[in-house]
């Protein structure tokens, strides 16, 4: 059974209906209609998974996918942008990567252990955010201790030469009599010192909340590393090394060193130190697994490089296989070890992509084409489609654009023809050259705002208004240049 925080997260798709899943994708992707659906119902069949009687719901296997189509035609960010939605952990990783056991490469099993990376780190923001209040609380009390250290409380004398004069005492404390609900009478003595620091610090609280003190000075306790073992687990030592290295830290004392910081580098030092006090690590990682086993999603991308005929196999390619047959127990389910535990991927989902242009799916073994059962082909981008990318997606490259510009004081507006002749330039070079989809518009804007962007500090806050003149004109190099090997990414 799912833990209540996993429940919660798996709630949230009950509100997504396919056809909402496809729409929300339609506001950051244009087009591929096809894949939206396709995703849309395996999103939805990990709700439908868990209202599914207890005896079938482990015997239904998550709807894996393969989306062929060439490079920039929205594969990866159909998939980020599903996770996004879900809430769940995901991670893409390049099946190039991968090689067989005995040759250079990572591990196959390693995309599982960075899933799991990925959905603490996810798992923790959420923790971070319930408690963020609370740790700010504490942080003002820490810093107001250390702007403003308690009194020490004064001892009595006890020894024979001065004896303790309790009367004295009496008459020197000031002295406020209590009636108990009983009708008993008593005397509570307050001390002046307390009093008098009680006052100063509710000052100076008033003070930081306002920002007041923020470059006064304090000491603070921070962690000291290790560094001798974070060589250890520097890049290309072999797989588990991390492992072994975060263990010996955890064996080492920890040490501390103090440092004399601003009040306002102190509050971020002291924040983090207040959240990991607050956050259950344990639980954090307990949540992370469950939401990897039971929501996890893989973007296996480049599959169609460990793709080929098998009785073409041999020199450089001879690991394509070995990686196909790696990858199989992963995708049709296994037992993955981690550094946090034991994960389970028989309901992990796998979107797999590739161009597929020197090799076909059906290249692919046959165990592993069989656990990618729904195959989606996405179409290439049409001018029309540059248009609407251009235009239509909240993230559009004109409006990128114009955040930057605007962070400069001055205005970037695009005409109705601008936009159109800069779709159909890049749609030209796309066909004149390698065609690398909506990428293309990148190195078409950048060629284009080139000098406006080199000139911008010096131009003032006039508006810049990008026309079909504006656009033929600054792009007629590349019309003109058959060689278009220097606009290539």
């Amino acid at each position: 059974m799912p833990s209540n925080r996993t429940q919660q997260a798996l709630a949230k798709l009950a509100d997504l209906t396919p056809r909402q899943i496809a729409a929300e994708l339609d506001r950051y992707i244009v087009g591929q209609a096809e894949a939206k659906k396709a995703v849309a119902i395996a999103l939805r069949n990990r709700w439908r998974r868990q209202r599914a009687p207890e005896s079938i719901r482990e015997e239904i296997s998550p709807n894996n996918i393969i989306l062929i189509g060439p490079t920039g035609v929205g594969k990866t960010e159909i998939a980020r942008r599903l996770a996004k939605l879900a809430g769940a952990p995901f991670i893409k990783v390049e099946a190039s990567k991968f090689t067989e056991v005995g040759y250079v490469g990572r591990d196959v099993e390693s995309m599982v252990r960075d899933l799991v990376e990925s959905a603490i780190d996810m798992v923790r923001s959420e923790r971070e955010t319930e408690v963020e209040d609370l740790a700010h609380e504490r942080v003002d009390e820490r810093l107001l201790d250390l702007l403003l250290p308690p009194p020490a409380a004064e001892k009595p004398a006890t020894t024979s030469e001065q004896p303790v004069n309790t009367a004295q005492q009496a008459d020197d404390a000031l002295g406020v009599f209590l009636v108990s609900p009983t009708g008993s009478v008593s005397k509570e003595t307050v001390d002046p010192s307390q009093e008098r620091y009680k006052r100063t610090r509710d000052k100076l609280r008033q003070l930081l909340l306002d920002g007041k003190l923020e470059e006064r000075e304090v000491e603070v306790e921070v962690p000291q590393n290790a560094p001798m073992f974070d060589i250890m687990a520097s890049q290309g030592a072999p797989e588990g090394m991390d492992n072994i290295s975060d263990m010996l830290k955890e064996m080492m004392p920890k040490r501390k060193k103090k440092r004399t910081v601003k009040v306002a580098e102190a509050r971020r030092i002291l924040f983090e130190q207040e959240l990991e006090k607050l956050i259950d690590l344990d639980d954090v990682t307990a949540d992370a697994l469950e939401r990897v086993e039971k929501m996890g999603i893989i973007f296996l991308d480049e599959i169609d490089k460990i793709a080929g005929e098998r009785s073409q196999m041999g020199g450089p390619d001879v690991s394509r296989e070995g990686v196909q047959r790696d990858l199989l127990p992963i995708v049709e389910g296994s037992n993955v070890q981690t550094k946090y535990g034991m994960v389970k991927t028989d309901h992990v989902l796998f979107i797999a992509a590739g161009a597929f242009h020197v090799s076909k799916p059906s290249d692919l073994i046959p165990e592993l084409q069989g656990r990618f059962p729904i195959r989606v082909e996405l179409k290439s981008l049409t001018e029309q489609d540059f248009v609407r990318i251009m235009t239509e997606p909240e993230n559009a490259l004109t409006k990128q654009y114009g955040a930057l510009i605007e962070s400069e004081g001055a205005k970037l507006e695009f005409t109705e023809d601008g936009i159109a002749e800069i779709a159909r330039v890049a749609a030209v070079v796309n066909e004149r050259m390698e065609n690398i989809g909506a990428r293309r518009l990148h190195t078409v804007m950048t060629t284009l705002l080139e000098d406006v962007m080199f000139d911008l500090p010096d131009r003032g806050t006039e508006t810049i208004k990008v026309n079909a003149d504006v656009v033929r004109d600054r792009l007629k190099t590349i019309m003109e240049d058959e060689d278009l090997r220097k606009y290539i990414l």
